[in-house]
């Protein structure tokens, strides 16, 4: 019998209430949201639980929305998949924008070590309790996180790039 959306729904639904919501469809993957500070237990229970088995992490990641109310200016992303039933999940949990933290699963899946140091190395998002929460493709020097949305996409100075030559006007040479 195939494991189905309303089913793992109705199993967080009961085990943690209001800390999990917002689930929905997304491009065939089951899509939910939860408050960070639970991140842990109901990973955990993903994992653990027979009939969900969730057993595989498959990604890690952060997202930095900007244009948010600041406590909710960073998403952290996990990405879980049942071997057994061929079904993915993607878990949503928002985090201040002031001071990104959230609880490591470092514990629960070994693999989150590196994915939450990339995080941390992109986005400054400090993941509380990790072993060795440190920079792992930057430079240890760097004072900013280069995947923040914080700075202009392009420099307004440059005169070498008309927006005419790369068809984005309505007037196209």
């Amino acid at each position: 019998m195939a494991l189905e959306n309303t089913a793992i729904q109705e199993k967080l639904a009961a085990t943690f209430g209001e800390d999990v919501f917002n689930f929905q469809e997304e491009r065939d993957i089951f899509s939910f949201e939860i408050n960070a500070d639970k991140n842990t237990a109901i990973i955990l229970f993903l994992k653990n639980d027979p009939d969900l088995r969730f057993h595989f992490l498959t990604d890690l990641c952060g997202v930095h929305y900007p244009d948010n109310p600041v406590e909710k200016q960073f998403a952290i992303v996990y990405h879980m998949h049942n071997w057994y039933e061929n079904k993915r999940i993607r878990i949503k949990a928002f985090i201040n924008g002031e001071n990104p933290e959230i609880k490591t699963i470092s514990n629960v899946f070994l693999s989150s070590n590196w994915m939450e140091r990339e995080t941390y190395d992109f986005f400054g998002v400090n993941f509380v309790g990790h072993p060795q929460l440190k920079r792992i493709l930057n430079m240890d020097e760097m004072i900013s996180f280069p995947m923040r949305k914080e700075f202009p996409m392009e420099d307004g100075g440059r005169t070498d790039k008309d927006d005419r030559f790369f068809g984005r006007t309505v007037d196209n040479c």
